[in-house]
C-alpha cells in the first residue's frame, strides 16, 4: 500500500544505535523511505558499529575503520536525525514523548526499543574492584589494550562465544590468558562434548590456558583484583579480570512505560508491544518466549518490521531457525538442530586430531536432525537445509559426512534431490 506524496511523515524515534538500529535505518530507507522522519538515539558517543568483530580489533587483525558500520555524514545525507552520547531516560507513550538524560523532550509518532543489552556481572565479592571488567563495547578496548601489550596475567571468566574471543583478543595481543569456564565444557549451549574438546585443543594451542568445572567464589584484592578464589579452595593470581558470562536485556525503560516484560519487552509477529505504535526488535526484545542475544535474528526482525512499518500486511516474523555458524577465535564452528543426539538416534563421526577437526552428525531414521563442526565448516549450510528441509538422506547415508562434494561425486542424482 503506498503512502500519498502529500501526507506528512510521521516522526519516528529509533532507541538505540547499535546494530539492530543501524540495519532497520537500511530497511526502513528500502521499504519504507518517505513515510518517516526518522530520529535515533545512541547512548554512546559515536554512531553505532560492529561488536562482533570487537575482539579481531582487540587482536590486532583488523582496524578500528573495520568495525564501522555507518557514519554521521551517512545518516545526515539520508535526513535522519543522529543523536549520539544520549541515553532516553523516560518514554510516555500517552504522551508520545521521550525524555533524554539532559532533559531534552523529543515527540513522537512512533518509537522502536533497539536497547539492546549489558554484560552480567557476577554476584560475587570483589566483583567492584578495579582491575574487574567487561569487554562490550569500544570504550572497554583501551584498558584491555594496554594490559596485553604489558603481557599481564590476565583471567576471562566464561567460556561462551563473548568469553572466548576477548581470551583470543588478550592472547593474541600480548596477554597471558586463563579462560575460565564453571561448566565442564567451553560453548555447552552449542557443542557437544566431543566438539568442544576439540575447540578446547585448538584454543589451548594458540596460548591460552582453559579451566574447566572451576567455579568463582571471590575476587580478592586489597586496592585492586588480584587473584581469583574458586569454590575448592585454589586460586589464581592475575592482574586483570575480564568477566564474559553472557549479556541481559535492556528492558527499564519499557518497564517504566509499562510495557509488558519478561525476560525481554515483549512483542507480537510485527514486533510490536502491547502499545501499537511502539516496537522493539533485537536482543532487548522477547518474541514467543524467545530472546535472541545472537545478530542474524536482529536482522531479520529489522527487515520484518520495516516491512510491516511500510505497510506491508504480510510481514510476519516467524522466528530464526537457531544455529551457530562462526568463526571463534580464528576456528570454524557450526552447529544446529538436535546436535546433544538424545533419544533414539544413531551419530556419524569423523575426527581428524592433527588437523584440529571433529565432524558429528546426528541421524533419526533416514533424516539428518543434528550436527556440529569444529575445525572446518565448508558445509554447515548444506546439513542446515538438510536438516531444515527434513530430505531422506538414505542414499546418502554412508558418504553423509564426507561433505556435499563428495556425495555428488559418489552418488550424484539422490545427493542432488536430498540438497
Amino acid at each position: 500500500m503506498s503512502r500519498p506524496s502529500s501526507a506528512k511523515p510521521e516522526r519516528l524515534l529509533i532507541i538505540g544505535n547499535g546494530m539492530a538500529s543501524v540495519r532497520l535505518c537500511e530497511e526502513i530507507l528500502a521499504h519504507a523511505g518517505g513515510r518517516f522522519e526518522i530520529t535515533v538515539v545512541g547512548a554512546e558517543p559515536r554512531p553505532g558499529y560492529n561488536r562482533v568483530l570487537l575482539s579481531a580489533l582487540l587482536a590486532g587483525d583488523i582496524g578500528e575503520a573495520d568495525v564501522k558500520l555507518r557514519d554521521a555524514a551517512w545518516y545526515a545525507a539520508r535526513g535522519i536525525t543522529l543523536i549520539t552520547g544520549r541515553r532516553v531516560t523516560g518514554l510516555d507513550p500517552a504522551a508520545r514523548i521521550a525524555r533524554l538524560d539532559d532533559d531534552t523532550l523529543l515527540p513522537f509518532d512512533r518509537a522502536v526499543l533497539a536497547t539492546g543489552s549489558t554484560p552480567f556481572r557476577l554476584p560475587i565479592p570483589g566483583i567492584d574492584l578495579p582491575g574487574v571488567m567487561t569487554f562490550r563495547d569500544l570504550a572497554d578496548l583501551p584498558a584491555l589494550q594496554q594490559a596485553a601489550r604489558q603481557g599481564k596475567p590476565v583471567a576471562v571468566i566464561g567460556g561462551g562465544l563473548l568469553g572466548i574471543e576477548a581470551a583470543y583478543g588478550l592472547a593474541k595481543g600480548g596477554a597471558e590468558v586463563t579462560l575460565v569456564h564453571v561448566m565442564d565444557r567451553l560453548m555447552e549451549r552449542q557443542l557437544d562434548r566431543r566438539s568442544a574438546a576439540f575447540l578446547r585443543r585448538a584454543i589451548e594451542k594458540k596460548g591460552i590456558r582453559v579451566l574447566l568445572n572451576a567455579q568463582t567464589a571471590e575476587i580478592s584484592g586489597s586496592a585492586k583484583a588480584e587473584a581469583l578464589a574458586f569454590a575448592d579452595g585454589s586460586r589464581l593470581p592475575i592482574d586483570l579480570v575480564v568477566v564474559a558470562v553472557g549479556v541481559r536485556p535492556v528492558v527499564d525503560l519499557a518497564k517504566a512505560a509499562d510495557l509488558p516484560v519478561k525476560r525481554g519487552i515483549l512483542v507480537d509477529d510485527r514486533l510490536t508491544t502491547v502499545v501499537p505504535f511502539i516496537h522493539a526488535i533485537g536482543e532487548c526484545a522477547e518474541h514467543r518466549d524467545i530472546v535472541y542475544g545472537l545478530v542474524q535474528p536482529a536482522y531479520e526482525q529489522a527487515r520484518v518490521l520495516a516491512r510491516h512499518l511500510g505497510g506491508d500486511e504480510a510481514a510476519r516474523y516467524e522466528g530464526t531457525a537457531l544455529s551457530t555458524n562462526l568463526k571463534v577465535s580464528g576456528i570454524p564452528v557450526f552447529s544446529t538442530g538436535d546436535f546433544l543426539g538424545e533419544g533414539g538416534t544413531d551419530e556419524i563421526i569423523l575426527e581428524d586430531r592433527g588437523a584440529g577437526l571433529c565432524k558429528r552428525l546426528v541421524v533419526q531414521g533416514s533424516r539428518l536432525v543434528g550436527a556440529a563442526l569444529v575445525g572446518e565448516a565448508d558445509d554447515a549450510i548444506w546439513y542446515r537445509d538438510l536438516i531444515q528441509g527434513g530430505a531422506d538422506i538414505a542414499p546418502i547415508r554412508e558418504s553423509l559426512i564426507f561433505g556435499r562434494a563428495f556425495c555428488e561425486t559418489v552418488v550424484p542424482q539422490p545427493c542432488k534431490e536430498a540438497a
